[in-house]
C-alpha cells in the first residue's frame, strides 16, 4: 500500500456502514480487507497499521484511510482497543486530493470525531445527514495533510489569519495595513511572510479570492453582474470588467456565455433560462464545502 492515498471528492461519499470498533479481545493481531470499500479509522489507541510491508504505527488521534481491496494487518497494543470507523464508496471522479494513509489528526481529532459520531448516529434516520457528515470529515482529513505532508511549508499563522480576514470580507473594501492589523503584524512583516508562505503579494491574492467567487457566481447563478461586482468587493463596474479580463481573460458577460449556465435575455419580457444541471450542482458543492469547512 502506498504512503499516501487520492481521494476523488467532487460527489458525497456513499456512507455504507459507521460505528465503534473494538477489537484486541480476540488476539494481538487481526487481518481485514474491504474489497469494494474505503476504510476510515479515527484511533484511540497504540498498535501498529502494516499493508504491503509499510509500516504506519497508531496512536491515540491519528487517522487512517485505505483503499478498497486493500489487505491490511492490525497489530493492537491492549486487550481492548476502540477507533471511530467508516466504510465508504468514494462515486466521483473529478477532483482528487492526496492525503496519507495515516495522519495524526493533533487538535482536529475531537472535531473529527464528532463528525464521526453524528455520522454514526445519522445512520439509520438520515443516510443523506450521515454522508454529509463524512463528507465534511474527509474534506478536514484534507486539511490535515497539508500541515503534515510539508510541515516546513505550512502556513504561517499570521498568513491563515489574513486569509480567514480576507475570505470573510471580500466584499468589504481590504487594504493591506488592515489586514495586517486583523492579523496582528505589520503590514510589512505580513506582505513578506505572504510571499514566502504563498507565493503572491497580498494585494495579488485578494484579487484572485474576488475573481474566483466572481466567476462561481457568474457561472452557477443568475445574479445580475452589478451585484457580482459588488459582492466581491468591486462595485465600479468600469473597473470590475477590467479585473476580471485580467485574470479571466474575458468579460464578465463572455465568462457567463461561455460556461452556458446563463443567457441574458436578448429584449424584456423574453423568459430566463434555466440554469443548467451542471451549474446547479457545482453551486451546491461550493457552498456545502463553505459551510461545513468554514
Amino acid at each position: 500500500m502506498p504512503t499516501f492515498v487520492e481521494l476523488p471528492l467532487d460527489l458525497p461519499p456513499d456512507r455504507v456502514h459507521a460505528g465503534v470498533g473494538v477489537h484486541g479481545s480476540a488476539g494481538p493481531h487481526e487481518v481485514f480487507r474491504l474489497p469494494h470499500l474505503w476504510q476510515l479509522h479515527l484511533y484511540g489507541y497504540s498498535g501498529t497499521l502494516e499493508s504491503g510491508g509499510a509500516r504506519h504505527p497508531i496512536r491515540p488521534g491519528h487517522l487512517s484511510l485505505v483503499p478498497p481491496g486493500t489487505e491490511v494487518h492490525f497489530h493492537y497494543g491492549a486487550a481492548r482497543c476502540e477507533h471511530l470507523y467508516a466504510h465508504f464508496r468514494l462515486p466521483g471522479d473529478g477532483e482528487r486530493r492526496r492525503v496519507p494513509v495515516m495522519q495524526d489528526a493533533g487538535p482536529e481529532a475531537a472535531v473529527l470525531s464528532a463528525s464521526l459520531r453524528q455520522t454514526i448516529a445519522a445512520g439509520a434516520q438520515s443516510p443523506a445527514r450521515a454522508a454529509a457528515e463524512l463528507w465534511t470529515v474527509l474534506w478536514r482529513t484534507t486539511g490535515l495533510a497539508q500541515a503534515t505532508e510539508a510541515p516546513s511549508e505550512a502556513r504561517h499563522p499570521a498568513v491563515r489569519t489574513a486569509m480567514t480576514h480576507i475570505e470573510e470580507h471580500l466584499a468589504d473594501p481590504l487594504s493591506v495595513p488592515g489586514i495586517a492589523r486583523a492579523a496582528g503584524v505589520s503590514h510589512t512583516h505580513l506582505t513578506r511572510l505572504f510571499r514566502e508562505d504563498t507565493g503572491h503579494t497580498v494585494v495579488g491574492y485578494v484579487r484572485r479570492r474576488r475573481m474566483e467567487r466572481a466567476r462561481h457566481l457568474l457561472i452557477a447563478s443568475t445574479l445580475a453582474i452589478p451585484a457580482v461586482a459588488a459582492t466581491v468587493g468591486i462595485p465600479d463596474l468600469q473597473a470590475f470588467n477590467k479585473t476580471c479580463r485580467k485574470e479571466l481573460g474575458a468579460s464578465p458577460r463572455a465568462v457567463r456565455q461561455a460556461a452556458g449556465a446563463y443567457k441574458t435575455p436578448a429584449a424584456p419580457g423574453d423568459p430566463a433560462e434555466l440554469l443548467c444541471d451542471h451549474a446547479v450542482l457545482a453551486c451546491a458543492r461550493i457552498l456545502y464545502r463553505a459551510i461545513t469547512l468554514g
